[in-house]
């Protein structure tokens, strides 16, 4: 006969699943909350989210009298598409963990392990897409940079009530820190910095060393596959809080001795529009100083046409190291034609 108010196996289960939930409801909320990203997406699994970019070609209005005036076009083209594919994730306790921490420990301790392996693949993909900005820009230490993509980001927006949010590597911006007058947090396993003017800072180490990843948080969208009214969710007895980002159950698996915890969950923060994306270097004195050389050899063989002068400008511009105006230089001395 069993025992009176016996906590069992299931009730043990559906408090972790519950927990784990939560606790990835609370980190996703605090991270869109720290970013100031309001813009939420509900999608069904197997959607697709296109994203957009402009392409222009507008005349320069020259035009001589009694002459037709060209038409000019501002496009709006498809640049992406992505497919909210659901996810899975699978952590198993083996008995002698269990023996060995006790039940609510050792899952606890594999659930947190698995929660930060999720979040982590969500930073990834998403600072793997914010790469994908463009922009030739580059100034020498973190401030500088900063400036430019604040003045970039409300060109592009031609907004002056837009909101920046830069990316950084914490590395860049080790020195200012430890100078300056400015508060950090840390969410999601990101850290955001208040205290340069204008600018929402995020550090991660996803973000390469040397660049500057920013656009407006306005830009920003969080597309996600809501689980609470996600039919697996019945049929797989998930246990979801109410944000419904993610689904979670805990069972006994015989066979092999374990608990397993299995998560389910499909999220993506992307940009609205991926022109609005804007990519930075930081560079040195010493490389600020070779890329005005290079720039100043272009022109000059832009203007000269001259062999040896292109020579010098393609010579100059090679050496660069690997910043983005160094992509653009290179496509202006190919262009230069020798007369």
């Amino acid at each position: 006969m069993p025992v009176d108010n016996l906590v069992g196996m299931s009730d043990v289960a559906g408090v972790q699943s519950l927990d784990f939930a939560t606790q990835f409801g609370f980190k996703i909320g605090k991270l869109l909350e720290a970013m100031g990203v309001t813009r939420q997406l509900p999608l069904a699994s197997g959607m697709v989210v296109k994203t957009y970019k402009s392409v222009n070609d507008v005349h320069s209005g020259t035009v001589g009298e009694g002459e037709l005036i060209p038409l000019s076009e501002v496009t709006k083209v498809l640049d992406q598409a992505h497919v909210m594919d659901l996810k899975k994730w699978r952590k198993a306790v083996s008995a002698e963990a269990i023996q060995q921490s006790g039940l609510d420990v050792a899952v606890t301790n594999s659930d947190s392990e698995l929660l930060k392996e999720i979040q982590k693949g969500i930073r990834s993909e998403f600072f793997t897409y914010l790469g994908t900005g463009a922009g030739a820009e580059y100034g020498v230490g973190i401030q500088k940079v900063l400036a430019k993509a604040w003045g970039q980001v409300q060109t592009l927006f031609d907004d002056d009530a837009a909101s920046t949010v830069a990316f950084v590597n914490p590395l860049d911006v080790a020195d200012y820190i430890g100078s300056a007058n400015i508060t950090t947090q840390t969410e999601f396993g990101m850290s955001f910095v208040s205290g340069f003017s204008n600018v929402l800072v995020v550090q991660s180490t996803a973000v390469p060393v040397g660049k500057v990843f920013a656009t407006a948080v306005e830009n920003l969208i969080y597309a996600y596959i809501p689980m609470g009214s996600s039919e697996i969710t019945g049929a797989f007895g998930l246990t979801v809080d109410e944000t419904g980002y993610i689904g979670v159950n805990h069972g006994v698996v015989g066979s092999s001795a374990t608990i397993e915890t299995i998560a389910y969950s499909g999220s993506k923060l992307f940009a609205e529009r991926t022109d609005w994306l804007v990519e930075l270097d930081i560079v040195t004195e010493a490389v600020d100083t070779q890329i005005k050389a290079a720039i100043v050899l272009v022109e000059e063989a832009e203007v000269s046409k001259l062999t040896a002068d292109k020579t010098a400008a393609q010579t100059a511009v090679t050496a660069l190291p690997a910043v983005n105006i160094k992509a653009v230089l290179q496509a202006r001395v190919t262009a230069i034609v020798i007369s």
